[in-house]
């Protein structure tokens, strides 16, 4: 079984889940997003895999969310993955990737269900 976490080592809850999938274990892929920003299209793929749209993956704390206006309904969701793209510091965290399903696994044991 393939899991992927895309990861940010800074976060706490990214360190839990991706803690919680060795402690099933397996052995992740691990993708540091901020260094290793997911494309369009798979930010895309990864948004339907969850049945999410853009704005409820945006993250507002510790990212330009408020000096770049997002909370003004005007942005598309076409621009908000743009934006997303440019900047993956908005992009919530983590999103845990496995053969049962695709999910944004906050809180921390949201992950459980993906793994073991």
């Amino acid at each position: 079984m393939t899991i992927t976490i895309y990861h940010n080592p800074k976060c706490g809850t990214s360190r839990n889940v991706l803690a919680m999938i060795r402690e099933s274990g397996e052995e992740p892929v691990v993708i540091e997003y901020l260094k290793d920003p997911p494309s369009r299209e798979k930010l895309k793929e990864l948004l339907a895999a969850m049945g999410m749209r853009p704005r409820e993956l945006l993250r507002r704390k510790g990212t330009p969310y408020d000096e770049l206006g997002l909370d003004d309904p005007e942005w598309t969701d076409d621009q908000l993955i743009g934006l997303m793209v440019e900047h993956p510091i908005l992009i919530e965290r983590p999103i845990v990737v496995s053969p049962r399903g695709t999910k944004l696994c906050r809180p921390a044991e949201t992950v459980r269900s993906l793994v073991g």
